[in-house]
């Protein structure tokens, strides 16, 4: 049964690795030093006086279905795999402990339907960047019983047949274009349509020797010019075809999607012209699953530098999956033997997404 027709909700989770700068996505400063503003223009949007990066043509045209989120930030350390554990997790690994991605919690709390898998990642666990620690797309204290299956894993096998794109006609593959991180996100739809609750779309395994959002400007990582050539036109066609699919199918309503990377980068161009790490300020997008689209949270400061209102912690962002999800992100988890999970910590749903 489709997630829409049943009226269950879902999450799709677009895991931007790498971290996106927000001056060259979702929050660009056109009036900023050109040290600041960097190579790119801006473009008006459906959303009047909002302005996004230039090479975004198409969600600039979808923006009023979309949530922008101008002031994500946190203050751990400024890696990778911090923001991979915040964002998935609502909190740090510490101890060598690793806690569950918010997509294992939902394969434990919910009813599970014969034959289809709770939570799935796309098209595969995130790789090495960087530091060998977690990040956070396991199930962690829960158990084997609840992790995710991906197209490498034993269990995806199942005759769930979601996972076979054959089927799809030809024009809607083409919609959303013939990159793996394109295929991914149909894959994503085809899941939840089937009946799948969470699915993790990473659009990148490494930033190391391959185009990705990590622009320090030199090899083995990327440049800006890798943003206007490939990064930026992939989630740009992706993204929206995605949109287009849920919301032509009836699924939007009932699926959140969520897009954000890891962390910003820094406000200001470094020697090989390119942005480095920088978990200061951030920007994430949100659609669907009960949200309001067309609308601005929080912003950031005239350089993007800091959040200039309404700090948002990524444990919000994952409390707001959960109450999309019609769970109470207060709530604990028996894990036995005394002990016991909060799924998130000191953190609320962004209640102004609902608004």
């Amino acid at each position: 049964m489709a997630a829409g027709a049943g009226g269950e909700r879902a999450v799709i989770l677009l895991m931007l690795v790498g971290g996106p700068s927000q001056l060259e996505t979702w929050d660009p400063k056109p009036d900023a030093p050109a040290e600041v503003r960097g190579p790119f223009g801006s473009i008006a949007t459906a959303v009047p006086g909002v302005r996004i990066n230039e090479h975004l043509p198409r969600l600039a045209q979808r923006l009023d279905r979309l949530t922008l989120i101008r002031s994500m930030h946190h203050d751990a350390a400024p890696i990778h795999e911090t923001g991979h554990q915040l964002l998935q997790t609502g909190r740090l690994c510490r101890h060598g402990e690793e806690h569950p991605h918010f997509g294992s919690v939902v394969a434990r709390v919910t009813k599970p339907k014969s034959g289809v898998p709770p939570f799935v990642v796309v098209p595969g666990p995130i790789g090495h960047t960087g530091v060998n620690v977690s990040h956070g797309q396991t199930a962690g204290a829960l158990g084997r019983g609840f992790e995710p299956i991906h197209l490498r894993s034993e269990r995806s096998s199942t005759e769930l047949g979601a996972f076979d794109l054959s089927g799809e006609r030809a024009s809607v593959r083409e919609s959303y274009g013939p990159t793996r991180f394109g295929q991914g996100c149909l894959l994503a739809r085809r899941l939840v349509e089937s009946g799948v609750r969470v699915v993790a779309v990473n659009m990148f395994e490494t930033v190391f020797n391959r185009i990705s959002w990590d622009c320090h400007g030199s090899r083995p990582f990327s440049t800006l010019d890798d943003y206007a050539a490939e990064v930026l036109p992939t989630l740009d066609q992706a993204f929206s075809a995605l949109l287009d699919d849920l919301q032509q199918r009836g699924l939007l309503e009932t699926t959140l999607v969520v897009a954000t990377g890891e962390f910003g980068r820094t406000p200001r161009l470094n020697a090989a012209g390119g942005r480095d790490h920088w978990p200061s300020v951030w920007s994430a997008v949100l659609a669907g699953g009960g949200t309001q689209g067309g609308q601005v949270i929080g912003a950031s400061d005239k350089i993007a530098s800091t959040p200039s209102d309404r700090p948002v912690q990524p444990g919000e962002l994952v409390a707001t999956m959960y109450r999309s999800l019609g769970i109470d992100s207060r709530r604990s988890l028996d894990l036995g033997q005394g002990e016991s999970l909060a799924l998130v910590e000191g953190a609320e749903p962004i209640a102004e997404a609902f608004a």
